[in-house]
């Protein structure tokens, strides 16, 4: 998987893409190139064999102001239909693009995390953050609908409709402990342990059947537009190809010798 990108950072250590924006002067605000380009990168991490988990990580106290005033907002008011609306997919798409990439992603959460860059975080797999952290879905404080970039249809399957509807009615801010509380943030640690623990969580993610954890992702997205009926199915087709995996094998094997197994990801 490539590292070589121009609009934001990425490191990849032993199956570990530790991913983060970074413009910390300015509280990490997308544009016009970052949104595209990690947009890219996550349609390529489908394919990317040397990548097992995904960390979009703080930098400088902050996640993400979300998008830039001037680059972004300043521009998108002189801009025709269907300009806006190739905009608007773009972003969408990038949303689209961390939930199919196939790979868990963890956020880790500090400071400022609104707008844009709240939807990031929501889009991911699991969320930590700091106590520090305030999140915002704060598209009405600009004057546009709360529904953008998926989040009608996610941010109320995380906290709950009636939740969902106050941030997105007010675009207020969301403390850490909130966010703990209703469910949007898995835990809550110090900024000194914040990257530690997102990497932390993300070895014992990869220490596990990658490719199942692939099925899962998978089954978790498109699971929410199917009846029950079609949910079990599903899973009984996902789970009857796990189960031809070599690590389901190494599983049993490990299990009989009373071993503990150790996973490869086939």
């Amino acid at each position: 998987m490539r590292t070589d990108v121009k609009h934001f950072l990425c490191e990849i250590e032993d199956g570990i893409a530790h991913v983060r924006l970074d413009r910390p002067d300015r509280k990490n605000p997308l544009t016009f190139d970052s949104y595209a380009e990690l947009r890219d990168w996550f349609r390529d991490l489908v394919y990317a064999d040397d990548v097992d988990v995904v960390v979009f990580g703080s930098n400088g106290g902050n996640f993400s102001s979300g998008g830039d005033v001037h680059d972004i907002i300043g521009p998108l008011t002189r801009m025709n239909m269907k300009e806006l609306l190739r905009f608007t997919r773009m972003t969408g798409d990038l949303v689209k693009a961390i939930v199919n990439c196939g790979k868990p992603v963890i956020a880790a959460v500090d400071g400022i995390c609104v707008g844009a860059g709240a939807i990031i975080a929501m889009a991911s797999d699991l969320r930590i953050a700091t106590a520090e952290a305030k999140t915002a879905f704060l598209f009405t404080r600009v004057g546009l609908a709360g529904c953008d970039m998926g989040a009608c249809a996610i941010l109320p399957r995380i906290i709950g409709q009636t939740r969902a509807a106050e941030l997105l009615y007010t675009g207020r801010s969301m403390t850490a402990e909130e966010g703990e509380r209703w469910g949007f943030f898995n835990r809550l640690v110090t900024a000194e342990d914040l990257e530690t623990e997102a990497t932390a969580l993300a070895r014992q993610i990869q220490a596990g059947p990658n490719f199942a954890h692939m099925m899962t992702k998978t089954m978790l997205a498109q699971e929410w537009s199917m009846s029950i009926e079609q949910a079990i199915e599903a899973e009984a087709q996902a789970q009857a190809i796990c189960m031809q995996t070599g690590d389901f094998e190494r599983a049993y094997k490990a299990f009989v010798a009373k071993e503990r197994p150790v996973f490869e990801g086939d």
